[in-house]
């Protein structure tokens, strides 16, 4: 990580002090400048300044490229076309790169940096040709776990409830990794609250189960898109939340961080990344691995960026479930078969196999649907709220406590195929009730997708919500 300040020629590689003989960076009003020869030494590109018009001609494109020699003295036109507008000219010899192909014109690139259009006949020669620089890419080293992951998150919300532990870990099988929800940030400056216990991490290296904690941006101080904005907008409020997340982390002795981040706006997008990347150093120098939860990849998730996590990170968890959540508008499984592989699927075109962990809920949602009365479809009318006529809640429970909703209830369940899921549905009074139940029959396809794939592991939300039965199934194909 390399850092400098403003109007100063010394910088800093990770913690080594390093000078150049001009200034590095420097700034007008809100706008920053960093010097090119500067950028040049950490990035893959070359530059040369021209005049006539005043403009610098950045290279950063390498790769086979399609070249011609220039037959006889010609021009680069805006179009094709001779009526249209000169750019610039052209000599015997000159070498440039030919982007398209048009009738009897070719768009170019010349070497000081003007793309227009000459004509075909001006050139020959043509011919494919291997443009690069010698540059030595910065490796990003990763810690590997050599097996399959099985981890789940327990959800502590109080100091009292890190006594738990003992419980969880002796109810479960073959657990290689915990994530407490220890973490939380306490404000737009970058400070945390933390309830991170050693005794619990102690209890778990007993066990030889690893523990990430969880750092989250809701369910704490902050708990909106605009304050994680706020906060990672901010170099040195950054600083400030890694500083402390790396001291909590070696005083209780965990072995890496988990970074729960789900108020991340497009506008915030550049900026997390920047602390991903930034947060990955840190764990590096310490010997802590660092694991990301995303969201099912859709086109209005696309800021938090899982290709670049996918280098800096060690691990990238999909967060596989809440297709339908707490406040969703229709009454739908929180995990169904598609909706997995989609996020499988979709998250290893940017990320490698062996760095993703596939999320699996051990938890179904009641849904109930209400017929709306005739105030509430009069007062929704024109939103898309009145297509729907009734009105839909939920509330979460855990395996045994759903199946045991489903008896209560008389219910018939029967298998539906397209989700793969246990479903029943009853009704009471002008009350309907639906739920995709979550339970061995459903969970057993989500880890042949994992194993088929040749993912690093699984990883469940949430400890304490599973029957005793899962574990058995989950050793079968992290084994």
């Amino acid at each position: 990580m390399v850092t400098v300040e403003v109007g100063s020629k010394d910088y800093n590689v990770s913690k080594e002090k390093k000078s150049e003989d001009y200034v590095i960076l420097k700034t007008e009003g809100s706008t920053a400048y960093i010097a090119l020869d500067f950028i040049q030494q950490y990035t893959n590109m070359e530059y040369e300044l021209y005049n006539d018009p005043n403009r610098v001609m950045i290279e950063c494109d390498w790769g086979e490229k399609t070249v011609a020699s220039v037959k006889k003295n010609t021009q680069v036109r805006y179009q094709g076309g001779v009526k249209s507008p000169i750019l610039s000219q052209l000599k015997k010899k000159d070498e440039v790169v030919i982007l398209e192909n048009e009738d009897d014109w070719k768009k170019v690139l010349t070497k000081d940096g003007f793309i227009g259009y000459v004509k075909s006949n001006t050139l020959r020669d043509e011919e494919k040709k291997i443009v690069d620089r010698a540059f030595e890419e910065p490796e990003f080293t990763n810690i590997k776990k050599d097996y399959i992951i099985n981890m789940a998150w327990h959800n502590v919300t109080n100091d009292d409830a890190n006594s738990q532990v003992l419980q969880r870990i002796a109810d479960s099988k073959g657990l290689t990794t915990i994530a407490p929800t220890w973490f939380h940030v306490k404000d737009t400056d970058g400070n945390m609250d933390t309830i991170a216990s050693a005794d619990y991490v102690n209890y778990a290296h007993q066990a030889n189960i690893e523990v990430w904690a969880a750092i989250r941006d809701f369910d704490g101080g902050i708990n909106s898109y605009e304050e994680s904005l706020e906060l990672l907008r901010y170099t040195s409020r950054r600083e400030n939340l890694i500083n402390q997340l790396i001291s909590e982390a070696l005083r209780v002795g965990i072995d890496g961080i988990n970074v729960d981040f789900e108020k991340i706006s497009d506008e915030c997008g550049e900026h997390y990344i920047q602390f991903i990347r930034e947060l990955s150093v840190r764990c590096r120098q310490n010997g802590l691995i660092l694991s990301i939860d995303n969201y099912v990849p859709k086109g209005y998730n696309m800021q938090y960026n899982r290709t670049e996590q996918g280098i800096v990170a060690d691990y990238v968890i999909i967060m596989g479930y809440d297709e339908h959540y707490a406040g969703s508008p229709v009454a739908g499984p929180v995990a169904s078969y598609n909706f997995v592989k989609e996020g499988i699927e979709e998250t290893l075109k940017e990320v490698p196999a062996e760095k993703v962990i596939s999320g699996i809920p051990f938890f179904s949602r009641l849904w109930e649907e209400t017929p709306k009365t005739e105030e509430e479809l009069a007062e929704q009318a024109g939103t898309e709220e009145a297509e729907n006529p009734v009105k839909v809640t939920s509330e979460a429970f855990g395996m045994a406590n759903a199946r045991s909703k489903v008896e209560e209830s008389g219910a018939e369940i029967t298998w539906d195929e397209e989700t793969k899921q246990n479903f029943a549905t009853w009704a009471v009074e002008s009350a309907t009730y639906k739920i995709w139940l979550e339970d061995e029959k459903s969970i057993e396809p989500k880890l042949m997708l994992m194993k088929e794939h040749k993912l690093a592991g699984t990883a469940a939300w949430a400890l304490g919500q599973e029957s005793s039965e899962i574990w058995n199934l989950i050793q079968k194909y992290v084994n």
